[in-house]
């Protein structure tokens, strides 16, 4: 395994993790139910270390897709740029999360007011993510960028 497999394999958790943390969260300020607030900080946290080696193996995995045919060196550098912000969003909000399970442990109620700062934070970084993802996605499927696809596309099935 290389890093462009490992980097492949691991993005999907910080990004969905974020996204199913956050509905969690939003569920559990709803209903008032600690021990789903308490979960989805949980989720915040797990998403956060498994973003380190995503982000880590980043720039390996460019180093290996520059030279492939189709790849866009442009969708690449904005990957990366966003990845930087994406990164210290999820970090923010997995040490913001880690501290209130640490600050509201043993029997403590999750506040409300904590829960929606946490909320807030981690609606606009799973935001973020979504966009560096999307980028991401762009650097070897032609067919999401702005323009469409970049190949003629038949109805015919191919033979090779």
């Amino acid at each position: 395994m290389n890093a462009a497999h490992a980097h492949l394999m691991l993005n999907h958790v910080p990004v969905l993790g974020l996204a199913f943390g956050l509905g969690l969260l939003a569920f559990g300020v709803w209903r008032k139910n600690d021990v789903l607030k308490k979960t989805a900080l949980t989720l915040f946290v797990i998403a956060a270390m498994v973003a380190v080696p995503v982000y880590l193996t980043g720039e390996p995995a460019e180093d290996l897709a520059k030279p492939l045919p189709g790849v866009s060196e442009a969708i690449l550098e904005q990957h990366e740029e966003t990845a930087v912000y994406a990164f210290a969003g999820m970090v923010a909000v997995g040490i913001l999360a880690l501290g209130g399970l640490l600050r509201f442990r043993a029997g403590k109620l999750v506040p409300a007011s904590f829960a929606w700062v946490v909320l807030a934070l981690s609606l606009v970084v799973s935001g973020v993510m979504a966009w560096t993802a999307n980028l991401g996605g762009q650097v070897r499927h032609s067919e999401i960028r702005a323009g469409g696809a970049q190949f003629p596309i038949t109805s015919e099935p191919n033979d090779d």
